[in-house]
């Protein structure tokens, strides 16, 4: 799926979080790929980066995609900007997040373009 693309990791020392593997699994995947889609340079990296406060994970996900054009619409089902989208994929991540009571925010990033995915959940 990746095969072309940097996928850079920074955090501190393994953290535990009791989730639904299968379910953040998936999650992440939708992230990423999200990610990797919105970048047309194959060269840029993705980040993922994390980190614990109080007693919360904080999972950063950066791409210098083009951004979000339309951040009102994200979680609107059935909407999507892709061709071959559906518009579920985002609707099922933050369901994901907020079943395991956490959240999950998208913004344009504010240092470059791009997008800056937080999903936050409790450890």
């Amino acid at each position: 799926m990746f095969a072309h693309r940097k996928i850079t990791l920074q955090g501190p020392a393994p953290l535990r979080v009791n989730v639904d593997r299968v379910q953040l699994h998936q999650l992440l995947i939708n992230l990423i790929k999200n990610a990797d889609e919105a970048m047309s340079d194959t060269t840029a990296p993705v980040c993922i980066e994390w980190s614990e406060e109080k007693g919360c994970l904080f999972v950063t996900i950066l791409d210098q995609g083009v951004g979000l054009t339309n951040p009102k619409n994200l979680f609107v089902p059935f909407y999507t900007t892709k061709p071959n989208g559906s518009g579920i994929g985002l609707i099922l991540c933050r369901q994901i997040a907020e079943s395991h009571g956490g959240y999950l925010s998208l913004e344009n990033r504010h240092d470059r373009t791009g997008c800056r995915v937080t999903l936050n959940l409790p450890l």
